[in-house]
């Protein structure tokens, strides 16, 4: 047995964990049945957020013309652009492996790592299968992989997930996208952009459900205007004949009082290809977790306290296999919390009180603290204030359409903000900082000098405006 004072399950924002205690002085080790990067590098935002910059580019091309530009597109080399991505990505995989690999604090075991106590693993499979390692700290950040829903004659269908979708060499003629979620929300984006006839069957009445309920319902009317939309439908079957996909679905029962989307009847489409973009599910149950006593939740994701230490003694957890934020850089910050923990004497625990999120699609939306939907249902006092893009100098010179939705309490600490339209994800950060700063309160950005007439004025005036306590328009407060 191999004996260590860390292991890290996974290569991804675990080892920047490794890489800390590895300065002070420890033994490391880490388990990899896969290509060094984890899911972002190799198979999600760094991959298709290159890609979706294409995209975007064409779009803006597209575009010219509302700008009196007479502009063609001459070409475009859909296959060597995906290429070069993914060798790029394939590249900077190697290069993680090879510095671990010539490391003298790292010792890097090619497999997959299944518990046989509460800090000990063995690896399965891979060049170092049947390894067994024990260390003093463990580290569980192995992650998640797509879900697929349970439907009928799935298993005989040549299906994709986001994994094959990103390296797909031409886009489908048709594509159909099971899941409403951000992962279809940017496929449809990327392949329709690209020409593909995109279909999205979503069982939530919105598209993005887990966004503000403004911002979901917006969105989901732009993209009924691009693409074939089915909200409220869950898809039961699938089927494959003569080079084509059919999927059968029917109305959602959602909520609690089983409801259904107005209108909305059984559904048949038809296509190419097949996208399942249904959510992830967690790693845990390829690593026998009950055997190192960890426990987890109904859906599968490992439980943690508040300083990320699991239910085993020595053993933390981070990622997406927590399940708090799905997101790349949620589990940086969750990093960078197990390394403090790991080496100071107090702990410190992890903060995700201002943890944004982006979703990179046309339009783009941006996010971050409380949804309404959410103050709303929970009782508490609350305002708003919505103001357009359009009604800046900047976003009517760019005929941006969307909105920033500010969200505060009735002492003007700042609860939530919502952005949908061009640049969301830059605009939101703003709102982040103040948040995340201390002072938290609107002030912070009516106070702040902002560059004239740049777009985070829209920021700025939603923050400034006349807001509207929860939702009851007789009900007005200035701040």
């Amino acid at each position: 047995m191999d004996e260590f004072d860390f292991l890290v399950i996974g290569s991804g924002s675990g080892l920047d964990v490794a890489n800390a205690v590895a300065n002070q002085g420890q033994s490391v080790a880490v388990v990899e049945k896969g290509p060094l990067g984890g899911t972002c590098l190799n198979r999600g935002c760094i991959p298709s957020k290159m890609l979706l910059y294409h995209a975007d580019v064409l779009e803006t091309v597209e575009r010219a013309g509302e700008f009196g530009i007479d502009v063609e597109v001459g070409d475009v080399d859909f296959a060597a652009f995906v290429a070069e991505i993914n060798d790029d990505v394939s590249e900077d995989a190697a290069s993680i492996r090879r510095g671990l690999s010539s490391s003298d604090r790292h010792t890097l075991y090619d497999g997959e790592a299944r518990f046989v106590d509460e800090r000990t693993v063995e690896v399965d499979g891979g060049d170092d299968d049947g390894a067994e390692i024990r260390a003093e700290t463990v580290l569980v950040a192995a992650g998640t992989r797509p879900a697929i829903p349970d439907i009928d004659g799935i298993e005989d269908v040549d299906y994709l997930t986001s994994k094959e979708a990103l390296r797909l060499e031409s886009p489908p003629d048709r594509l159909v996208v099971v899941g409403g979620g951000y992962i279809a929300a940017e496929l449809g984006h990327f392949f329709g952009t690209f020409g593909s006839d995109v279909t999205i069957v979503g069982r939530r009445p919105h598209l993005l459900p887990e966004a503000d309920e403004a911002v979901a319902e917006a969105f989901t009317d732009r993209y009924r205007d691009r693409f074939t939309v089915h909200t409220g439908h869950e898809v039961t079957a699938a089927s494959e004949a003569n080079g084509e996909i059919t999927v059968e679905a029917r109305p959602y029962e959602y909520g609690d009082d089983g409801g259904v989307v107005t209108g909305a009847e059984p559904v048949a489409v038809t296509g190419d290809e097949l996208l399942v973009a249904a959510g992830r599910r967690p790693n845990t149950d390829t690593l026998n977790v009950d055997a190192a006593g960890i426990e987890t939740d109904d859906r599968g994701f490992v439980e943690t306290d508040e300083y990320l230490r699991t239910s085993a003694d020595g053993v933390w957890a981070l990622g997406d296999i927590v399940g708090e934020f799905l997101l790349k850089h949620s589990a940086n910050h969750e990093a960078r919390t197990v390394a403090r923990n790991l080496v100071r004497d107090e702990l410190e625990a992890v903060d995700y009180s201002a943890m944004p999120f982006a979703v990179f699609a046309s339009p783009e939306v941006a996010g971050v603290g409380a949804l309404e939907q959410d103050l709303r249902a929970a009782g508490r006092d609350y305002a708003t204030n919505t103001y357009r893009y359009e009604d800046t100098a900047r976003g009517d010179a760019m005929k941006a359409e969307g909105f920033v939705k500010a969200i505060i309490d009735l002492d003007g600490e700042i609860l939530g903000c919502h952005v949908i339209g061009p640049e969301a994800s830059t605009l939101v950060q703003e709102v982040v900082v103040v948040m995340q700063s201390g002072s938290g309160t609107i002030q912070a950005i009516q106070d702040a000098v902002h560059i004239h007439p740049a777009l985070p004025e829209v920021v700025q005036r939603a923050f400034s405006g006349r807001f509207t306590r929860g939702g009851d328009h007789d009900h007005q407060h200035d701040h």
